[in-house]
This record gives structure tokens, sequence and C-alpha cells, in this order.
């Protein structure tokens, strides 16, 4: 029985039926030409025959001196014909019919007397692809470690045949590092058992010297409310060509402009419910502290900006601007921490998330952001399994008391793929976010180009 980090037992603890606490993905595969009618059937049938399950979907959360949630247990034996389940949409098959399964999908608990994991083939696309939807709790793994597993089970060789499995990933071997004295995690213990006033002094001159946002500085907005359980499921992918240009001709980052193009959504939509606030809305965005060869998918490790996103300022050039500013000064505030004084950074800002997940807490204060958006490196190259190309992978994310929405994007080849969820009840038109990032690129490329 292993003890749960203080993070991930968070996770647990705050989830309810109105609030789940899980991160998925829905991933759309053309099958290759020669697949037949059982081809979806055979694939689930490969996939169940390796019935070694690693650690990270064997665990399920555990009694521990009498409290619930605070240590993992291993099952023996995972019923993976319960994990991994086969399912075919209604006529006429088209992605409406597909979002709305996900999204009944995507707005289930998980059983927390399993271990916390599932893996839905949804076949009868009218257009012959077929989907995976896969679910896992945010207290067994974070964003970027699921992409890392997804990516681990694909080829780039469309002809290979082996079907890898993400429950029983082969194991790979850490590149050694050479560790310098007073670097990294246990040069940051160090230093901080020797002066503990070294913490408090990173994180004062994070929040306050290098003019880091501060939370609770954020307008409440119609997205801004308590949220029930019903979660609502948009996506769309967008050429990564279009917002490179805009990068190169603006001299800012990918992500900057990702965020401005969001930023311009978020108006439009406010503003055609009569509802922009006066002051600029407040993102939180999400940034791994994973180095590449970090191979440990267990456990959360993130880090956190946030970004004025403009959103009162009209002209698209110029909200670019304010975003593009707003990141490299609060990116400043990490540039020199060691690992252990980031957290404490990051925990500082993040922090208000554990109060708002208290009940009521949404109708009683500020909001300390109005919207988490997270940008997921993904796969660089056309992605195939057992033969069936990687058309678009949709993460899908969290929305949290008093944050109705999460805007979530990954790379894929050559595209973004955008997913969004939002509270059913605040947000039925939720699609028309995506009508409104379309116009909001576009307003990009006509200023910048």
């Amino acid at each position: 029985m292993d003890l749960i980090a203080p993070l991930d037992a968070l996770f647990l603890l705050a989830e309810s039926r109105e609030h789940p606490m899980h991160v998925g993905s829905l991933q759309l595969f053309e099958p290759p030409e020669d697949a037949g009618p059982d081809y979806l059937r055979e694939l689930r049938e490969t996939l169940l025959a390796d019935n070694t399950v690693r650690p990270t979907f064997s665990r399920r959360p555990a009694t521990w001196l009498g409290a619930p949630q605070l240590a993992w247990t291993q099952d023996d034996q995972v019923d993976l014909d319960y994990h991994v389940q086969h399912s075919a949409l209604p006529a006429p098959g088209g992605m409406d019919q597909l979002l709305d399964h996900v999204s009944s999908l995507h707005s289930a608990l998980l059983d927390r007397h399993r271990p916390m994991w599932e893996m839905h083939f949804i076949e009868g696309l009218a257009d012959g692809r077929f989907a995976l939807y896969a679910k896992m709790h945010h207290a067994l793994i974070d964003g970027v470690s699921a992409q890392r597993i997804m990516q681990r089970t694909l080829t780039t060789d469309p002809f290979a045949t082996d079907v890898t499995v993400p429950w029983n990933l082969p194991r790979k071997e850490r590149t050694p590092r050479t560790v310098q004295p007073k670097t990294g995690l246990l040069g940051a213990l160090s230093s901080a058992s020797s002066s503990a006033a070294a913490l408090l002094k990173a994180t004062r001159t994070g929040l306050l010297e290098q003019q880091l946002t501060l939370p609770f500085e954020a307008p409440r907005t119609l997205l801004n409310v308590p949220i029930g359980g019903a979660r609502k499921c948009a996506v769309r992918s967008w050429s990564m060509d279009r917002l490179k240009q805009v990068k190169k001709a603006t001299g800012t980052t990918l992500n900057d402009v990702v965020l401005a193009m969001s930023a311009g959504a978020l108006r439009a939509y406010l503003l055609e419910h009569n509802a922009l606030p006066d002051k600029p809305l407040i993102a939180m965005v999400p940034v791994s502290l994973r180095d590449e060869d970090d191979l440990d998918t267990q456990g959360v490790k993130v880090a956190a900006l946030l970004c004025n996103l403009g959103t009162d300022i009209e002209d698209p050039a110029e909200r670019l601007r304010v975003v593009s500013d707003s990141m490299r000064r609060n990116k400043q505030v990490y540039h020199g921490l060691g690992p252990l004084q980031t957290l404490a950074v990051s925990g500082a800002v993040v922090s208000p998330m554990a109060a708002m997940l208290l009940p009521g807490f949404a109708s009683m204060t500020a909001p300390p952001f109005n919207i988490v958006i997270s940008n997921v490196p993904g796969p660089r190259e056309s992605m195939y399994w057992n033969g069936a190309r990687l058309d678009a992978v949709f993460p899908l994310s969290i929305p949290l008391d008093s944050q109705a929405v999460n805007i979530t994007l990954t790379s894929n080849a050559d595209n973004l793929d955008f997913g969004l969820v939002g509270c059913r009840r605040t947000l039925p038109d939720l699609h028309r976010l995506l009508d409104h990032l379309e116009d909001s690129l576009s307003a990009l490329e006509d200023a910048a180009l």
C-alpha cells in the first residue's frame, strides 16, 4: 500500500457527482484498407489477451489507518473486459451522435472499487472511421503523462501489426544523467532544509517583485458559476500552419497565438450573451514540470502561469500583444528557480483551486481565474495503431466549480486538435465557441498577415 501524494489526493477528496475529476481523450482512427467488418472486435480481443497490467493501471484508492482516499492499493486481478468496452452509435452516425455519446461517458464517475480508468471503442461512424474514448482519474495521471502513454502505443509504421496495449507498455531505460551539486530536486531540498526562508523569498519574489498576476483578481462572468455534473463536449481541428504564420509574423510563440485565439473566442461568446466584463479575463495555463526523459507516469507534476487574456481589447493584434507580454513576464517568475521553489511559487498561484472545490465557494467570492487553457504536446508525425491511422486526438479535461468550461488542445502531426468540455446546464450552446475560435483565428490572420 502506497500513500497518495497530497496534490493527487486532492482530486479524490474533491470529487463528487457534480465534479468528476478524470481526464479523457477522444481519438479518431481511419481503419486500414483491408479491414473487415470484424476489425474493431478483433482489435479489442487482441488487446484483452494481454493481461499483464502495470501499476498505474492496477491501482485503486484504499483506506489507510481508517482514512479513505489517502493510499493506493493494487488489484491483483484487473477485469479488463470491464475496463475496455465496445459500443456502436445510432444512425446516422455523425459527429453529433459521437459527441453526445462521449459527453455522457465523460459525465460518469469512475468506479473507485476498481482501477480508475476506462477505454471505449466506438463504431458506427458514417464515414467509416472508429473512435476510442479513454479516461483516467486525475489522481492517477496528468495530461502530459496520459499523452505520452498514448503516443507509446502508436507507431509511425502504417504496416505494423504488433498491437501495444497502454496498460502493459514495454519498460524504457532512463537516460543516465550527470548529477551536479546543489541542482535538481535533491539540491533544492538540501537548500530548503538549510534555509526555509529561501523558499519564502522565492515565492514572494515570484508573486510580488516580478509582477505575477495574483489570484482573486479575475472578473466574475457567466462562466464562473456553480456547475452541475452533466458535461457537454465540443471538438475541432485547425491547421498548425495557420497559427505558425501568425506566430512568425508577430514574433510571438505558438502558445501565445493559441491563447489569443481563445481570448477572441471568449470575448465574442460573452458579447453574444451581453455578458462581457470591463476587466480582462484571466486564464490559468498549466506548464509541465516533467523532463523529456521523465518516464514516471504516476501522479501530477505541473506548474501554473496566470495570463491576462486581454478580452477587454477589441483589436486582435493588440490583444495578442497583451497576451504575449503577460506570458513572457510571468514565465520569468520561474527562471532560475529549482524544482522545489517552482512548486512553491506554482502552489501559491493555484492554491485557491482547493477552496474553489468547497461547496458554495463559487457563489461567495470572486474567481481566482476565469478559465483553464492547456496546450499538451502531441505526436509530430502521422501515427498508426494496428494499421489504423490516427486522424485526430481531442483532449477532454475537467471543468471546476465556478469554471464552467475548459479548453485543452494538443498537436497531432500538422493539426492542433481542440477539446472543449463544459457544464451542460451552463453552456448548452458550447459548440458556438468553436465557431468563435475560427473567427478569432481569421481575425488574427487578417491583422498579422
